[in-house]
């Protein structure tokens, strides 16, 4: 099975959509204030999981390490997609 391009385009309605359909919940339940874990039932392994979906979905998202522990909200997540997506990450050519 061949993978779709990650999209250029940040689109944050496509974005809830994509965490409602993994966390397997309705669209309207993945507001801003819904904790991953608390609200959607999100375990540390499938909020990884996630935000791995997130970055094949959408080409300028990225996640490391030192910020997946402050994400704790779906606004956390759209707020730094929304970030990364509009500052291109710069890389050494070291």
């Amino acid at each position: 099975m061949q993978r779709a391009a990650a999209q250029l385009d940040f689109d944050t309605n496509k974005l809830r959509t994509l965490i409602a359909g993994y966390a397997g919940i309705e669209a309207e339940l993945v507001t801003d204030e819904a904790h991953l874990s608390d609200d959607l039932g999100l375990d540390w392994l499938d909020q990884l999981e996630l935000m791995a979906q997130i970055e094949d979905e959408f080409a300028d998202v990225e996640f490391f390490a030192n910020t997946t522990a402050q994400i704790e909200l779906v606004g956390d997540l759209i707020r730094h997609a929304e970030h990364r997506n509009a500052a291109p990450v710069r890389r050494s050519a070291a």
